[in-house]
């Protein structure tokens, strides 16, 4: 039977834009490959595409993740994956979710379920044949939607209509929904700034902050994951026409004390800033005169790598008085000693800080993103030779100092300033 249907949906000699977004994807990735060894496991195995990469296709957005649900259970997944030497690992195991690594490509498979118990924060899970009960689980209709390879859409909630009118709906009951999962409070906020045409239903408004105390409690990794997923999408410059959003994110996370930022933002900083990461945007949204940068990287367990990027800004932001601060002669510091990302950084944050059109700043940036990072010319060896030295302190102390008087010398250096150093 199922031969039969894929024959039948094949067939057809005029796609629609949407079957060929689909199609694209099998073209772009392997993810057939999954379809395939699922699809033929036995008579009534399935797959679809489902969430986030159905309903950017068909609001014509940018896929990034792909995300599978099938009727199997987790084991007969591992199975399938094992007899046909794909590699996976057990990302949520308990929920069924199994992620498939294909070519340096993860695609997160997860296998039908509905909920037995939930308290908030975790959910236990039994699963299911029944692709309507997966359905009736999630949380709100645009994102219970799914798709077969060729595009063919299986929509229980009318997830399609809502998303065409821009309609932030969730499945069910909105409390129950919430209560299962106070995560789901910061899911809304980010759905609603990126495909809503509707105001807040005044229910939803009431339930939400009722239990917005839920959110707070939730562990800091799952909170900062969903931060990043809010802040990096396109509809996150526009949170200060939300004021309800706007209110609901500072309850959480209440030291984005610069949320306004982005009121007054140029047209063209506006189209820059889509293009910057969740580290740097965060730092926009948190750095300030006080030590309030310091108490969200403490807050949240930040990792080393965002610990070290946001003090570099925040040492930067507290020196942007400084003339000396971005002159051609400290940015060559920062490029040479920090790396092309760190001056990068140290720029467009006084840019965006600033909202101002610094034309001189502006030409530093592109003059240093042309540039490779140069290697100092002068070896230790060489030296020693040359000058009858023995490595030690000293040795190390003056090369240092050719290598910061080269560096302040926009990468050049004399054989006398050489000299002059070694022989004096």
């Amino acid at each position: 039977m199922k031969n039969i249907l894929t024959k039948i949906f094949s067939s057809k000699n005029e796609l629609s834009s949407k079957e060929i977004s689909f199609l694209e994807i099998t073209k772009t990735t392997k993810v057939s490959q999954l379809f395939n060894v699922i699809f033929n496991h036995n008579d009534s195995s399935e797959i679809r595409y489902v969430g986030g990469c159905v309903r950017k296709i068909l609001n014509n957005e940018k896929i990034d993740d792909i995300d599978l649900a099938t009727n199997l259970k987790p084991e007969e997944v591992k199975e399938c994956l094992k007899n046909n030497n794909i590699d996976f690992f057990e990302t949520g195991i308990k929920h069924g979710t199994i992620t498939a690594r294909i070519e340096e490509k993860n695609f997160e498979v997860t296998s039908l379920r509905k909920d037995v118990s939930t308290d908030g924060r975790h959910a236990v899970v039994e699963f299911t044949n029944e692709w309507t009960d997966d359905a009736l689980r999630r949380d709100f209709t645009i994102n219970s939607i799914y798709a077969d390879k060729e595009g063919n859409l299986f929509d229980p909630n009318d997830g399609v209509k809502d998303l065409e009118n821009g309609k932030i709906k969730f499945i069910g009951d909105p409390e129950k929904r919430i209560k299962e999962d106070y995560l789901r409070i910061l899911r809304y906020v980010r759905f609603f700034l990126n495909y809503s045409k509707q105001e807040h239903e005044p229910n939803v408004k009431k339930i939400i902050k009722q239990n917005i105390s839920g959110a707070v409690k939730l562990s800091k990794e799952r909170l900062i994951d969903e931060l990043k997923k809010l802040v990096t999408s396109n509809g996150f410059i526009n949170i200060d026409n939300d004021e309800f959003c706007k209110e609901l994110l500072l309850l959480i996370f209440p030291q984005m004390k610069n949320i306004d930022i982005f009121k007054k933002f140029k047209k063209n900083y506006k189209n820059e800033i889509l293009k910057k990461d969740f580290i740097f945007l965060l730092s926009l949204l948190i750095i300030d005169e006080t030590d309030n940068s310091e108490f969200f990287l403490y807050k949240y367990n930040m990792s080393n790598e965002a610990k070290t990027r946001i003090n570099f800004l925040k040492e930067i932001y507290e020196k942007s008085n400084d003339k000396n601060t971005f002159s051609k002669n400290n940015l060559q510091k920062i490029f040479y000693f920090q790396g092309k990302s760190y001056l990068l950084d140290a720029i467009d944050f006084q840019l965006f800080k600033s909202n101002k059109k610094n034309n001189k700043l502006i030409e530093f940036k592109k003059h240093f993103e042309k540039l490779e990072k140069p290697k100092f010319p002068i070896k230790a060896k060489n030296i020693m030779e040359k000058y009858n030295l023995k490595e030690g302190k000293e040795l190390g102390q003056k090369l240092k100092y050719l290598e910061n008087l080269w560096v302040e010398n926009s990468f050049n250096i004399s054989e006398k300033e050489v000299e002059n150093t070694f022989l004096s």
